[in-house]
């Protein structure tokens, strides 16, 4: 399968320059210099640089230069580390994959997307010469499957836009619930032969969010292990899991996960990625601070072997922090 070349194994730098508060001592303090030299060290080979629209632009839409230097510092630090790295939207103004902010309309306004485009025009401007060790990622995870065919001429629009600028660049897309592995088929075709399908995993999810605040249904004391029968699973996610959550009907219910588990998941995926010779690229994945660190190993292990075997790359959630802060051995 085609391989996303540099891209094998990252990591996420969440809540520095998204998913914060959006203050300078923040930007100034959460990630050094010293944090790309300690990834470097780790042997990961690129970061995933999550941004907000806050990061680049006021109020009243007119560009922050001065937010633009700490994607140009980032920048920076991966050429001296040797790492490379993915540029990923967060959140554009109108949406975010979190309820919470309260972005709203970007899917049904003309005026958001157009804000959308001139933030990658922008960006292409500034960085797209930097396509010897950076990719864009177009817009992290779209929540509903009604906005399949919007996002999909929102994106090739923007595609178009940015190969005006920056013809040689990799662009990163993603699908719908939060691009999951079942939307991958239905991402837009590959404009040219750099495009790459991302999505993002943290299946079952009962393990990888056990305990997790931010789940309504979710018990913040639940705990339980990676490697659990899948009725076991299907029972304890009906009782904690208010969101949808992949079935376990593909396998036999007394079995526990392993590495042809997430082989299965992936099946389609694959297909299609043979089928449109594009790259896959896992942009998210891990396992939530709360849970067993043993667990979590054996997690990791079968996740990773599948990734190995396929050539997908990939990037773990998350480097500092944000409930899922990685240990050294993973």
């Amino acid at each position: 399968m085609k391989a996303f070349t540099g891209y094998n194994r990252g990591v996420n730098l969440g809540g520095w320059l998204s998913q914060c508060d959006h203050t300078k001592e923040r930007y100034d303090t959460f990630i050094k210099e010293s944090d790309f030299e300690n990834i470097a060290n780790r042997k990961f080979d690129h970061v995933r640089v999550p941004i907000d629209y806050e990061l680049i632009q006021n109020k009243d839409r007119s560009f922050k230069e001065e937010g633009f230097k700490y994607i140009e510092f980032a920048i920076t630090m991966c050429r001296k580390y040797k790492l490379n790295m993915i540029l990923d939207l967060h959140k554009t103004l109108g949406y975010s994959f979190d309820p919470f902010h309260n972005e709203l309309g970007f899917f049904e306004s003309e005026d958001y997307q157009n804000n959308f485009y001139l933030i990658w025009d922008e960006l292409a401007k500034r960085f797209g010469a930097n396509d010897d060790m950076l990719s864009f990622e177009l817009l992290n995870e779209v929540t509903k499957k009604e906005y399949c065919d919007t996002w999909n001429l929102i994106s090739t629009n923007c595609i178009e836009r940015i190969r005006k600028i920056a013809p040689n660049i990799n662009i990163l897309i993603g699908g719908y619930y939060n691009n999951s592995l079942e939307a991958v088929r239905d991402i837009a075709m590959p404009y040219d032969d750099k495009i790459v399908y991302t999505f993002h995993c943290y299946d079952p999810l009962l393990f990888t969010h056990q305990g997790a605040f931010w789940i309504a249904t979710m018990d913040t004391s639940f705990r339980c292990d990676y490697k659990m029968p899948f009725k076991k699973y299907d029972e304890l996610s009906q009782k904690y899991l208010c969101q949808a959550y992949p079935s376990f009907d593909a396998f036999n219910m007394d079995d526990c996960p392993d590495a042809n588990y997430f082989e299965t998941l992936l099946d389609d995926a694959i297909k299609v990625a043979l089928e449109r010779n594009v790259a896959l690229y896992c942009g998210e994945y891990g396992v939530i601070d709360r849970a067993d660190r043993n667990e979590a190993a054996k997690w990791f292990k079968d996740f990773h072997s599948i990734m190995d075997k396929y050539l997908i790359g990939s990037a773990v959630w998350n480097y500092k922090e944000m409930d899922f802060e990685i240990s050294p051995e993973f």
